[in-house]
């Protein structure tokens, strides 16, 4: 085989996915030391610096030398869309392979590993994520139609000109799709003819629903302790705007409620235990669409290292020996 050949060739990367509060972090830094690899983040929040305890960004100290890529890239003010993702994440992957190392994408943002897994232009069918649509038809109801309606015909004045302002799915689909692809809606069309660059190993983490519940209540109770209300205070102090992008997600936007008088601490902590418990949900949900990837279920395992060994021996069979 000629080395033409050999470059269009699927290239090898492997995915660590599962919802929230799973143990994704600490099985894929296990799985990096064995595997020559280095994590690229694919969790839509862990790119904003400053933003670490509600993002349960991994600490310098846990990653025990393993080269981590698209943590702490952006201001909190930025705004970051899954175009931008697929742009970061493939110049990440290349920097990797001409490392000679293992390309890894561990998170839990389906939308993000559908983008580097199906290069395709997301069209108007493009499933969304569901923070982002809440918090536009939120906007809907307290700003009105006509508000979002004027926004949309700044950004994409071709879309707005074929959509009323009291078409509430619409208005809302098009600005989802602005915010989530930095692109109009008017200019996408959905192509998916072409096949994947990769070949792709996914492993997925799941547990019983009652554990993983547990879990999420236990782990927004330490995102607590370790000081998660000062750190969204100090984002508010530091000029980053309740409404921005980054601030709505779960524990940021929970706590800007509190901090503003709108709710106690109480409430808001419940809210978050609730949301994250939906947001886990709507991960598995989405992760179910492809057949493909190899479940393990954490509560099978009475240690890590079992655990460890397990999905080690499932990649190491899919891996060429070169890779091993």
């Amino acid at each position: 085989m000629d080395h033409g050949q050999l470059m269009q060739q699927p290239r090898k990367l492997l995915i660590i996915l599962g919802p929230t509060a799973c143990g994704k972090t600490g099985l894929s830094i296990e799985i990096a030391k064995r595997f020559r690899g280095e994590i690229i983040s694919g969790d839509s929040m862990q790119v904003y610096r400053g933003m670490d305890i509600g993002t349960a960004k991994v600490l310098p100290e846990e990653k025990q030398g393993i080269p981590h890529h698209l943590l702490d890239i952006l201001d909190p003010r930025d705004a970051f869309s899954v175009a931008d993702f697929r742009s970061l994440a493939e110049s990440a992957i290349r920097q990797i392979e001409a490392a000679g190392n293992l390309p890894m994408v561990v998170g839990g943002t389906g939308l993000y590993i559908d983008s580097l897994l199906y290069p395709y232009n997301f069209a108007e069918d493009m499933v969304a994520q569901p923070e982002l649509r809440q918090r536009l038809q939120t906007e809907y109801l307290s700003l009105g139609g006509e508000e979002l309606h004027r926004r949309l015909a700044e950004q994409d004045p071709e879309a707005a000109a074929k959509i009323h302002p009291n078409d509430e799915h619409r208005l809302v689909r098009a600005l989802e799709v602005l915010e989530l692809t930095g692109e109009p809606i008017s200019r996408r069309q959905l192509d998916k003819s072409r096949s994947s660059p990769y070949k792709a190993i996914l492993v997925g983490l799941h547990m019983e629903r009652e554990l993983l519940y547990a879990r999420i209540g236990q782990r927004v109770e330490q995102m607590l302790e370790q000081g998660l209300l000062e750190e969204v205070s100090r984002l508010l102090r530091e000029g980053v705007p309740p409404e921005a992008n980054s601030m709505q997600g779960i524990g940021y936007r929970q706590l800007v409620a509190c901090l503003q008088g709108e709710c106690s601490l109480e409430d808001a902590v419940e809210l978050i235990k609730r949301d994250t418990r939906r947001f886990a949900k709507r991960q598995i949900t989405w992760f179910k669409r492809h057949p493909e990837i190899a479940w393990f279920d954490v509560g099978h395992y009475r240690e890590v290292g079992d655990l460890v060994d397990c999905v080690s021996a499932y990649v190491r069979d899919r891996l060429k020996e070169e890779w091993i």
